[in-house]
């Protein structure tokens, strides 16, 4: 097929996400290869997003393709009451890389299940209803994680399931009050958190689940103290902590699993996306020894068709040896340094690049119309450079104002630097 046809085909009989669907033209793709991937006129593309932020280890990895078709010439499926030798090395090896504070993991499809997921077991296991989450965080678009959103894209589902809970996260660049600090931020936020949980009634919670690092609302990093302050909350009431590690988990910030970084341990995380780097669709909740210990003599109702599905359970095998084999936490931290200093430049040379934000290969660019008075620039603007061969393109979604960069972590700094260098500029 032409790539005319291709499109033309696509949008007839199918329906994008996200997307009013008359006038649509989706990049009809030939091929890929590393950190590019080419349309059906041979234009090369440098993918800066690692697509929905889950191709990690860029395209056409070998150690992952090659451990799926040796799967597919044993058997593609098993069901999840069945033993399979990758679905239970993958268990141990999501295991090995947490805490030893964690104890079992429950597979899914993606990571709008996994929270979905992850909050069923927290209600069962504690045995009350609410949950809280924050106004700017995307969970997933189903009805359970939808209503677990905070951003507009939960406006579909409203009215919502009762008990879900919405508090602020620290937002710090565009907070009215000033600060002097992150720790004094920090502990005004945790406080106005702290009394909401007393009004809600803390006995009636049974989960806090945050974005570890807020992701597709603009890549917020927490401030020093916040998640440890939200972990003594949770302590303090006995409630349930849920960092969502869908975007942040499996290397994206330096670390294998973000919260790593912040001095703090949660009881649950979910996960997906890098877990098989999008070669199958894979998703999961690991949670602490204790909560595993209660469902030893506790029935758990969770349960999906293609729990632990086996294709994607080699994939994961392959991928988590991956990263470790290749040490790509070495390599996140180098490129990472280089991201951050070619955003840095960005801010510097263009008006309306309001901050920018970083943290491994985990990034957003706020676009403003003015660095003064903070306005939101939604226009299309976007950040574009022509390289001779094709084009690269971070573009906000029409209700946000910031830039998500993702780069892959196989890509190299001098890769990097090649792609959103000095030749970088602002589009529309």
């Amino acid at each position: 097929m032409t790539g005319e046809e291709i499109q033309k085909m696509q949008t007839t009989y199918t329906m994008q996400s996200w997307s009013k669907q008359k006038g649509l033209k989706p990049i009809p793709v030939e091929r890929s290869e590393g950190i590019y991937f080419y349309d059906t006129d041979g234009k090369r593309y440098a993918d800066m997003s690692s697509q929905q932020v889950n191709v990690n280890l860029g395209y056409g990895n070998k150690a992952i393709g090659d451990a799926i078709k040796a799967k597919v010439d044993k058997y593609c499926y098993i069901g999840p009451s069945f033993g399979d030798e990758d679905r239970a090395k993958l268990g141990k090896a999501i295991i090995d890389l947490l805490p030893d504070t964690f104890g079992k993991v429950f597979f899914t499809n993606a990571g709008a299940d996994a929270n979905e997921n992850a909050i069923k077991i927290a209600r069962m296991y504690t045995g009350r209803n609410k949950v809280f989450s924050r106004y700017r965080s995307y969970h997933g678009s189903s009805f359970g994680a939808g209503n677990l959103t905070g951003e507009p894209r939960r406006y579909p589902l409203e009215p919502g399931i009762p008990g879900f809970i919405k508090f602020f996260d620290p937002y710090i660049y565009r907070e009215p009050l000033d600060f002097a600090s992150e720790e004094e931020a920090t502990r005004y936020y945790l406080a106005k958190l702290r009394e909401q949980v007393i009004y809600e009634g803390a006995d009636r919670i049974a989960a806090i689940e945050v974005e570890t690092i807020t992701g597709s609302n603009g890549i917020i990093i927490p401030p020093k103290g916040y998640l440890p302050g939200i972990r003594k909350i949770c302590d303090e009431f006995g409630i349930v902590m849920i960092c969502d590690e869908v975007m942040a988990g499996f290397g994206r910030t330096g670390k294998m699993f973000a919260f790593e970084n912040f001095d703090v341990v949660p009881d649950i995380i979910t996960f997906a996306k890098g877990v098989t780097c999008g070669y199958i669709q894979l998703g999961g909740v690991a949670v602490s020894k204790k909560i595993a210990a209660y469902f030893d003599d506790h029935y758990l109702s969770c349960g999906l068709t293609y729990s632990a599905h086996p294709l994607a359970c080699a994939a994961g095998v392959a991928c988590v040896n991956y990263y470790q084999e290749a040490n790509i936490l070495d390599n996140v931290a180098v490129s990472g340094k280089v991201l951050g200093e070619l955003l840095e430049d960005l801010k510097a040379k263009h008006a309306c690049v309001g901050d920018v934000r970083y943290i491994g290969l985990f990034s957003g660019v706020e676009l403003v119309k003015d660095k003064t008075t903070k306005e939101r620039r939604r226009d299309g603007r976007h950040l574009q450079k022509a390289d001779g061969k094709g084009i690269f393109h971070l573009q906000p979604r029409k209700c946000h104002h910031c830039c998500t960069a993702a780069y892959h972590y196989a890509g190299t700094p001098e890769k990097l630097d090649e792609v959103l260098g000095k030749d970088a500029a602002i589009a529309g």
